[in-house]
């Protein structure tokens, strides 16, 4: 992609990796989604004894699929999510089979959001979200320490503030 005059700018994978504890977020999201379906039909299998059977395999079965799930794929994710923000541009990376770059040019950031759900302020981590004029929506970085995200947020902001560009 030209840049400048005879500037070339490469794509290469971003270089940040999320925070450690974005792991720990995602298998308590598992859990907790894996339990909502869970807890009742074990409930109900305990008290209606003649559909026991039938209320307790498909909790058992989404247990044990719930919590494989809750083991595997946060790790997996962890690996495979990079982000970084430079002069020019946010980028993020997502995916493994189907990758997905995202890169937001500073001149076309609208706003940057910084989000704390109540699962992230257990594990002390943030979202920030940078929206452009893109149909394709926002650009997402979640699983960020709240500290870094802050920061993250102030500088997004200083630069795209000093951004020439009309950010449509």
């Amino acid at each position: 992609m030209p840049q400048g005059e005879g500037e070339t700018v490469r794509l290469r994978p971003p270089r940040n990796t999320l925070n450690e504890r974005a792991v720990g977020w995602w298998r308590a999201q598992w859990l907790l989604m894996t339990a909502v379906p869970v807890v009742p039909l074990a409930v109900l299998g305990a008290l209606i004894e003649p559909a026991r059977f039938w209320l307790l395999l498909p909790a058992a079965v989404l247990a044990a699929a719930g919590t494989a799930t809750a083991v595997l794929f946060p790790l997996w994710w962890f690996r495979t999510h990079r982000w970084e923000v430079t002069e020019d541009a946010v980028y993020v990376l997502t995916g493994f089979f189907w990758q997905e770059w995202r890169i937001a040019p500073m001149s076309r950031i609208q706003t940057v959001d910084t989000v704390r759900g109540p699962l992230e302020q257990l594990f002390r981590l943030a979202t920030v979200t940078v929206t452009t004029a893109s149909a394709k929506g926002a650009v997402r970085i979640e699983g960020l320490d709240h500290e870094v995200a802050a920061e993250l947020a102030e500088r997004l902001t200083r630069i795209t503030r000093d951004t020439p560009g009309d950010a449509t």
